[in-house]
């Protein structure tokens, strides 16, 4: 029987493409109807897409697999941006106001759209994170109705490359699969991993991932620093290849022996590990290899939270993705950071209602697809799935989805334009101006008229010819008389 109601979500990793369905239901819960998973390593590095077409023909794959087992047709779903070249850049939008002026909502939309103006190089603004406003010397998150000479935005602006961003939207151009809603996979994940005491005391959200690594840091409930560190837990099985064998039983080696963290007191240097059944290699140079890359990538992990923010992490550290199941990652995070509190965020805070196998495995590894299905509200179900392929509609293009395009003061936190939508946005941005420029032209038109007029009738030969109506006029009147 075709399910009605679903919402799917599609999440693009480095090593696996994910696209899953769900329904959620009146107690909050959710429950998981469909998974499927499909190799990506050929097409997507470091969780960006690098052929749009190899990528298009598996989100199609995925998409048809899903609506087989839903025996419904799949019309739009969410998908999660994230991978190489995401970060955060601050910047400070300043506007003087006239002395004892009350700030309004107009004035503070004002700040937040000339900040969404910004130009960076080669990057595209995907999301911007309200920092705090600066109300002439005090700080305040909300301040409108506060009397003021002076207004001061700060912002996160969430970035990534223009190549990059322009290639995930040709990817499901090309496999005409339209988008309900792009969001920040980064922020989707800790909306569902997070806990709200932890987000409002200071954290940084670590996900170890196959080849990247995303640090999010949180301080009073506000994103204060996103990175993607191009480093994950396949540089791991990597380097134990080197020791002449194959990257499967590298891979296969790392999940059975690798530790983040081992005592030099229990090293057993007679100690060999199996390859296979002809090969060896020595534990400590095992542990040596394993230990030296997992201490580059917490290095890098805590070279990216702001200095500022090394204290304010009460929080702690919470570790999540594939990469946090290594055996004592927590004391390797210890050692090397400093900070005692660190926690594994095994799964998503959402309850969560499946049978597969996969999910109820609590591993980390499907926290993110999770948290991007928690995000969908729009129904993504077409109807029915049918082998008649003459009953079967179209499916709506992307530009059908929404109309008319939001503003930036409209999308949720983590929400990103979709390139239809940008498009449509700068379209209504372009007539909106041309309409403002059109009535200030014939305003200026019919002020120049009116200028015009006054001085015809203010000046002396006016003026003259007005008396000499009004003598005449006179000189009639009394010959009338």
């Amino acid at each position: 029987m075709a399910v009605k109601e679903f919402i799917v979500a599609i999440e693009l990793g480095s090593s696996k493409m994910t696209g899953i369905a769900g329904q959620k239901n009146l107690d909050g819960s959710i429950t998981v109807l469909a998974v499927v998973k499909e190799s990506s390593s050929s097409f997507i590095r470091k969780g960006v897409v690098y052929n749009i077409d190899k990528t298009a023909q598996c989100l199609t794959s995925i998409v048809k697999r899903l609506e087989n087992q839903l025996k419904s047709r799949i019309t739009t779903v969410y998908v999660g941006v994230g991978g190489q070249s995401l970060r955060s850049v601050r910047n400070v939008i300043v506007k003087d106001i006239p002395a004892d002026t009350i700030i309004t909502q107009e004035m503070v939309i004002e700040l937040m759209d000339a900040n969404r103006d910004m130009q960076y190089a080669d990057q595209e603004i995907l999301d911007a994170a309200v920092q705090e406003y600066r109300v002439d010397t005090q700080y305040q998150t909300d301040p409108v109705g506060i009397q003021a000479t002076r207004l001061e935005g700060n912002f996160l602006n969430i970035l990534q490359r223009k190549a990059f961003y322009k290639s995930l939207n040709s990817c499901f151009e090309a496999a005409g699969i339209p988008v309900a809603e792009m969001y920040l996979a980064p922020l989707a994940l800790a909306d569902s991993v997070l806990t709200e005491l932890e987000r409002r005391s200071g954290c940084a959200l670590v996900d170890i991932g196959a080849d990247t690594t995303t640090v999010s840091v949180y301080s009073k409930n506000i994103l204060r620093h996103l990175a993607v560190i191009p480093l994950g837990s396949n540089n791991i099985t990597k380097d134990i290849a080197t020791l002449k064998m194959e990257e499967t039983d590298a891979e296969k080696m790392k999940l059975k022996y690798a530790s983040a963290y081992t005592d030099n007191n229990d090293i057993d240097n007679t100690l060999k590990y199996s390859i296979d059944a002809d090969r060896q290699v020595e534990s400590r140079v095992f542990v040596e290899i394993v230990e030296a890359r997992m201490e580059e990538i917490i290095e890098n992990v805590w070279y990216q939270i702001p200095s500022e923010y090394y204290d304010k992490l009460l929080g702690g550290i919470i570790l999540t993705g594939g990469g946090s199941n290594m055996k004592d990652i927590e004391k390797a995070f210890q050692n090397h950071t400093h900070i005692d509190k660190i926690r594994i965020a095994k799964f998503v805070t959402q309850t969560i209602n499946s049978h597969n196998e996969d999910i109820k495995s609590h591993n980390g590894m499907m926290n993110t697809v999770l948290g991007l299905l928690a995000k969908g509200e729009m129904n993504c179900s077409g109807g029915e799935l049918t082998n008649d392929i003459f009953s079967q509609d179209e499916k709506p293009s992307a530009t059908d989805i929404r109309q008319p395009a939001r503003q930036a003061v409209e999308m949720p936190s983590g929400a990103v334009r979709t390139e239809a939508e940008k498009l449509r946005a700068e379209e209504e941005a372009r007539k909106k101006k041309e309409e403002e420029e059109r009535i200030a032209r014939e305003k200026a038109e019919a002020e120049a008229a009116e200028a015009a007029r006054i001085r015809r009738e203010n000046s002396k030969w006016t003026k003259f010819k007005k008396g000499a109506m009004k003598f005449v006029k006179g000189m009639v009147d009394e010959e009338d008389e």
